[in-house]
């Protein structure tokens, strides 16, 4: 007689603040992936107002955790600590897994014992889940060291792609909630210093981004925590100062270009104000780069002339009040 496999179940932590409509979203995908081989236990940690959260996580059969405490970090922690399956995964409110996620990541964790935590692929989306950009990343580095300078060089793991054992969290420990920023990253590292990890290729999470000009100030504060984690773990790579400013700065890249998408987006609405502040927090951040880019063609250069265009009248055009 044949027996079936067993089927493995799956703790999924998934914090919310405030976005009911979103949480539906996020938890129907999950539960779109169940099967005979596997069940998922979702843990939803909710720091929102009473009532909405609440009623969501009950439509999809979800553990219900109400948090006082502030941040996504608050929330996934006391998600996390109600998490009794083998393996956890993860889902921000606003993001949607595929149908491709999760198997192939416990097909590994199965497979080989001494691993802890597995990434998968990326696909950017616009905020109608309209693809971007992705599958990213291609590869990743197989050995600890070369993993942990792609993530101080500019590798952020969606964690909405990442699966782990819940061992792992007794050694790596909670998200630090004191980080309203960037504390998912810090986590991954955290885990990635302590323990093997692994990489499938497979399109795993569909990840919201907003628009081009709407978040310069998110952005802004971000940049703070990302500092804070940088010089957390820098020095574990043991290279030399110049070294890891280089790493620095490949970190921070992309808060640089999305000051640049967000200066011309502010300039094609005619916004020159906005258009400058996003200009000038690009400088701010890579002044070395922003000097360098100025007198090339380059995406700053490009940002630069529609600063100076934006709210200029078109030729021809009367002047305000000459009518």
């Amino acid at each position: 007689m044949i027996r079936p496999a067993p089927r493995l179940t799956v703790s999924v932590v998934v914090p919310t603040c405030n976005r009911a409509s979103l949480l539906r979203e996020a938890l129907a995908s999950i539960r779109a992936l169940e099967g005979p081989d596997l069940a998922f236990e979702i843990i939803v940690g909710d720091n929102g107002r009473p009532g909405p959260g609440a009623e969501a996580a009950a439509e999809f059969g979800a553990l219900h955790v109400a948090v006082a405490r502030p941040g996504a970090g608050a929330a996934r922690n006391a998600a996390l600590l109600r998490a009794s399956a083998p393996y956890v995964a993860f889902l921000d409110d606003d993001d949607v897994w595929q149908p491709g996620h999760i198997r192939a990541h416990l097909l590994r964790l199965e497979a080989e014992p001494d691993l802890g935590i597995v990434f998968g692929q990326v696909v950017t989306t616009s905020q109608d889940l309209e693809p971007v950009y992705g599958p990213w990343p291609a590869d990743l580095p197989a050995d600890g060291g070369a993993l942990l300078r792609r993530m101080l060089s500019g590798y952020f793991p969606q964690v909405g792609a990442t699966v782990v054992r819940r061992s792992l969290v007794d050694s790596v420990g909670l998200f630090d909630e004191a980080l309203l920023g960037d504390q998912d990253w810090d986590w991954q590292i955290r885990a990635v210093r302590r323990h093997r990890a692994g990489f499938v290729a497979v399109p795993c999470v569909h990840f919201r981004q907003r628009p081009p000009g709407t978040f310069d100030s998110l952005i802004a504060r971000r940049i703070h925590f990302t500092r804070l984690v940088f010089h957390r773990h820098a020095p574990a790579l043991g290279v030399s100062r110049l070294a890891a400013l280089r790493l620095y700065f490949a970190t921070v890249q992309g808060y640089y270009d999305a000051f640049l998408d967000g200066a011309q987006a502010h300039a094609a609405r005619g916004d020159r104000r906005a258009a400058a502040g996003a200009l000038l927090s690009a400088f701010r951040l890579m002044p070395h780069r922003a000097i360098k880019d100025a007198v090339r063609p380059t995406h700053l250069r490009e940002a630069l002339l529609a600063v100076v265009q934006a709210g200029r009248p078109l030729a021809g055009a009367a002047e305000p009040g000459t009518r």
